[in-house]
């Protein structure tokens, strides 16, 4: 997959690390305000092994505020513009559901990943921006947004409505001439914990695409609810279904923690190339 003058190979799963230019976002680890902090939570990152770090400057936690363009915009070029200078080489994907965010962030600091939790409900404009740009773009199921989503749980079946989900979207994200499509089922976003783990255990099925599959698993109430813990204290379980995310052929992990999840990767190739 090409990124501008890079390239994503995913013929090996790769972790994406977050790093939340926000003071809000649901886990405290990842929230990364200041200059210092961003820097070393991308260098950090790309010294163990992350491929993609995602930038974003809205907290999409159920029931987060709303954050005005300006600021989410000023959060998101302060991130990227840090990875590009200390982490020249590693793709950045830059989560945000807003067009006008992505077309300035990519104008000044080149091709970038756009990962749009909205899956383009909050406007098409910005299918327009990745097919402009030739950037991949990462379709995410959900409905309604972090203040709604959450009362939004009601499905016939929770497989077959996100894969007609999917169906749907990629037709209208081709209209609109976007190639590279990488597909997020949306763990914990208008979802019930039963549903999540459902989903999880048919993840295999998205594979029918044929398009590559992102798992954001890391520290959600799916897990923490049945730990009856926090995400704090999240990180085994996180592990635990990143496992079975790459079992079910995640190409991409989307984490808070970097080195666990290369740890849990490096282990599964091996369990995979052991048993043919």
């Amino acid at each position: 997959m090409k990124i501008g003058e890079q390239t994503l190979d995913l013929q090996r799963p790769a972790v994406m690390t977050i790093v939340n230019v926000t003071p809000d976002s649901f886990f405290a680890g990842s929230r990364s305000m200041h200059v210092e902090e961003i820097t070393m939570r991308v260098e950090e990152a790309v010294g163990w092994g992350a491929k993609i770090i995602d930038i974003g400057g809205y907290s999409s936690r159920p029931g987060a505020e709303d954050v005005p363009v300006e600021e989410e915009l000023s959060r998101v070029m302060l991130g990227v513009e840090i990875v590009r200078e200390r982490a020249p080489g590693v793709v950045v994907s830059l989560d945000t559901f807003r067009s006008e965010v992505a077309a300035k962030v990519i104008k000044r600091f080149g091709p970038c990943i756009i990962n749009d939790i909205s899956a383009g409900s909050e406007g098409p404009e910005i299918f327009d921006v990745a097919a402009k740009h030739r950037v991949p773009y990462i379709l995410m199921h959900s409905r309604g947004n972090p203040r709604t989503m959450q009362d939004m749980t009601d499905y016939q079946d929770i497989v077959t409505d996100v894969k007609d989900f999917f169906t749907e979207k990629i037709a209208l994200l081709r209209t609109h001439g976007v190639e590279d499509i990488i597909l997020d089922p949306g763990f914990g976003f208008a979802k019930t914990t039963p549903q999540n783990f459902r989903l999880l255990h048919h993840l295999a099925e998205l594979q029918k695409f044929e398009l590559p599959i992102l798992a954001g698993i890391s520290r959600k109430s799916m897990i923490y609810n049945v730990l009856e813990s926090s995400p704090v204290e999240a990180l085994t379980g996180t592990a635990a279904l990143n496992w079975a995310c790459l079992r079910g052929g995640a190409n991409i992990l989307r984490v808070h923690d970097t080195l666990a999840a290369i740890e849990v990767i490096k282990i599964h190739n091996y369990y995979k190339n052991v048993n043919g």
